[in-house]
């Protein structure tokens, strides 16, 4: 008996490690330029997140050793420090790219000038001489945590910050100011939280993803027609989160998991059907990518995660998070939750705020999202 307690609290950790202990969250009226109204703007606000970001960043590289298990809430043992400097480095070279973006200026029409290109060092120095909003630092600071805590989990505990294969997708590939939204673990009930999505979505004319988990997909068909959920779901793309919301790093049984909720997905809603699988917790095996491109099933993460589905976290926290993380990486997959409430508001929020900065947004009926990277 103690064996298997052991064994549950083990599995526990393992689904749970991943996740941060505190959430970066930030109130964008404190600060002065929280307005974007064009492409210029745009660009002046992505300057200044990604010169707090690397800021913080460039912090991270002065923890000892030593501290890191209290800074990451994770047993050293636990850390594995090759994974973390990757990714660390990964960032800098990143945010050198992005800071380039971020400073080209209109000249006339169309014309634009780039400034000089920047090395990873000069863009240090640059970083290191800059003055940087205490809000801004703050919320860098701990979204700096979150991601080096999962980097130094990874690849043990499988999230979004790394890929195992050239089948995974993560928006890196997009073009510049490129993003795409994407919501999982619906559908809810009859009139609940996806409906009130898609009344929102359909209003701004935006064509996302939803990654769904088989079993709520089968509640749904047992409450309405097929005809229904193809109304529903008409004009957006449906793809699997799994039969159930568990770890497929773990679960034995996790190919019928992913085959069978595509299969029920398919023969249901076919015009929105999307073969693509988005792990729950961001969780697969290392060993997947033959399965997974034997079926031709691409396997769609994220790097701009909204953290709606948390208590902790209120709609305009959730708005304002995903939009300093699209000014920070200026490209990407965008996460929310359609059963949650607050994915309306962010979106209409997001949409209506950058609608003028020069931002697309994916049309999942494309299929882009497995073609860019």
């Amino acid at each position: 008996m103690k064996k298997l307690i052991l064994l549950i609290g083990l599995i526990s950790f393992n689904l749970m490690a991943a996740g941060p202990q505190s959430m970066a969250v930030i109130d964008r009226s404190q600060l002065s330029d929280a307005g974007i109204t064009d492409s210029a703007s745009f660009d002046k606000a992505s300057q200044l997140e990604i010169l707090a970001f690397a800021k913080a960043l460039l912090e991270s590289e002065s923890i000892p050793e030593a501290q890191l298990p209290d800074t990451l809430s994770l047993p050293a043992k636990r850390i594995d420090i090759k994974s973390l400097e990757k990714v660390r480095q990964h960032f800098w070279q990143r945010l050198t790219r992005n800071y380039q973006l971020a400073s080209i200026s209109s000249v006339q029409g169309m014309e634009r000038r780039i400034v000089k290109a920047l090395s990873v060092d000069e863009f240090r120095q640059i970083v290191q001489q800059a003055n940087v909003s205490p809000v801004r630092l703050a919320f860098h600071r701990t979204y700096v945590v979150e991601q080096l805590r999962l980097a130094a989990l990874f690849p043990k505990t499988s999230s979004e910050i790394s890929t195992f294969s050239d089948n995974e997708v993560t928006g890196e590939g997009f073009a510049d100011r490129q993003f795409v939204l994407t919501f999982d673990d619906g559908p809810s009930p009859e009139n609940g939280n996806t409906d009130r999505l898609m009344d929102t979505l359909n209003q701004h004319q935006l064509h996302a993803y939803f990654f769904v988990l088989g079993e709520s997909f089968q509640r749904r068909l047992q409450q309405q027609s097929k005809e229904q959920l193809m109304d529903l779901y008409q004009g957006q793309c449906v793809g699997s989160h799994g039969w159930q919301h568990k770890s497929h790093a773990t679960w034995a049984d996790w190919q019928n998991s992913v085959l069978e909720s595509l299969n029920l997905i398919s023969k249901t809603i076919p015009d929105s059907y999307s073969p693509s699988f988005r792990p729950p917790y961001g969780q697969r095996r290392a060993d997947s990518g033959a399965f997974f491109k034997q079926y031709q099933i691409p396997v769609v993460l994220w790097n701009i995660d909204s953290q709606d589905w948390s208590q902790k976290v209120n709609t305009q926290q959730a708005s304002d998070r995903v939009l300093t993380l699209m000014l920070l990486w200026r490209k990407g997959i965008i996460l929310f939750h359609d059963i949650h409430t607050k994915a309306p508001a962010s979106v209409d929020y997001l949409y209506t705020l950058t609608r003028n900065a020069g931002v697309t947004w994916q049309d999942c009926r494309r299929g882009e999202i497995t073609k860019t990277q």
